[in-house]
């Protein structure tokens, strides 16, 4: 049986809990963060068409389900898809923040997932760094060199968000030796090749159902939008069940900094943990967790998309 998350860790170590970042750095990030959303949304207001709105629903979808599953990177630590790259390539750079950014709101919200009050450090890092970090390699070199810049353009945008929360508790005065960084830095780079072959081959599946969706956003085939959703419901109710069971970045960093007792939780959730509490079992309450949260993200993000037609057509 697949481990269950614990709401104050994620992989990578870009999903901060509360209570990891001191006051000043969560506040300057959450000031940051909103005004950078708010212009990523104008400029993705002004390029999405409507026939497009249901794609950023199952692709969020696609993803929110992908983070939940663990893959080992090393002895004893996990990790999982960040799906950055996977967004910008498929939805351009300016709606991929936007979807990140729902994602990373509604696990902190919903599911106990990264801070609260930390939730504009953990947008900067990935829904904003790790979008442009993503977005340039492929930018440059997506052209003439297609499938490489789809595995750097992954990379990048794991190294990105890695090495931006890695700043964001330097700056809060945590102390990391050198050796627990060069070993963290390490497993992220082992995490930066896995994403970018996982984004490689998940840009070839998604261009074999609708070849015009990439390399550039364009049309996409209607019986495209059911097959990566039903990925999507296959990942969240099934793939913890073959989950890694090992402690992922963050956890093992926090542990080895003694920086774990720091984390709190400052409002109750609903799925907190991913699990459905109410369900008993462990893969019951996970996958309860797991549909829910496809579900209620698809449908955040063709809201979105839709008033962002609307506001364009207005």
């Amino acid at each position: 049986m697949a481990r269950l998350k614990n709401s104050c860790y994620r992989e990578y170590a870009v999903h901060i809990p509360d209570g990891f970042l001191a006051t000043p750095v969560w506040l300057g990030f959450d000031a940051l963060s909103l005004p950078a959303v708010a212009f990523a949304a104008r400029r993705a207001q002004r390029q999405i068409e409507s026939a497009r709105v249901p794609l950023l629903g199952v692709l969020g979808a696609f993803v929110f389900a992908a983070q939940m599953i663990n893959f080992p990177v090393g002895v004893g630590t996990s990790s999982h898809l960040l799906g950055s790259a996977l967004l910008v390539i498929t939805l351009g750079p300016a709606a991929a923040a936007v979807v990140m950014t729902a994602i990373l709101a509604l696990q902190a919200l919903v599911f106990q997932d990264g801070g609260v009050l930390a939730l504009g450090a953990n947008v900067f890092n990935m829904a904003l760094v790790g979008v442009l970090a993503a977005w340039l390699p492929y930018r440059l070199w997506g052209g003439r060199f297609p499938r490489v810049a789809v595995v750097l353009a992954g990379a990048a945008s794991v190294l990105a968000g890695a090495a931006m929360a890695i700043a964001d508790l330097l700056l809060s005065g945590i102390s990391i030796p050198r050796a627990v960084l060069g070993l963290s830095l390490g497993l992220f780079l082992v995490t930066a090749v896995i994403e970018g072959a996982i984004t490689l081959a998940a840009v070839a599946a998604i261009a074999r159902l609708s070849p015009r969706l990439v390399p550039e956003p364009g049309p996409v085939r209607r019986w495209a939008l059911p097959a990566i959703g039903a990925a999507a419901v296959l990942l969240a109710a099934f793939g913890v069940l073959v989950a890694s069971v090992a402690p992922d970045g963050l956890e093992k960093l926090a542990e080895r900094i003694g920086l774990s007792s720091r984390a709190v939780n400052l409002i109750p959730a609903p799925l907190a943990n991913y699990r459905a509490a109410f369900l008993g079992s462990p893969w019951p309450a996970q996958a309860a967790a797991g549909l829910a949260g496809v579900a209620l993200i698809a449908g955040l993000c063709v809201l979105l998309g839709r008033a962002a037609v609307r506001r364009r057509r207005a």
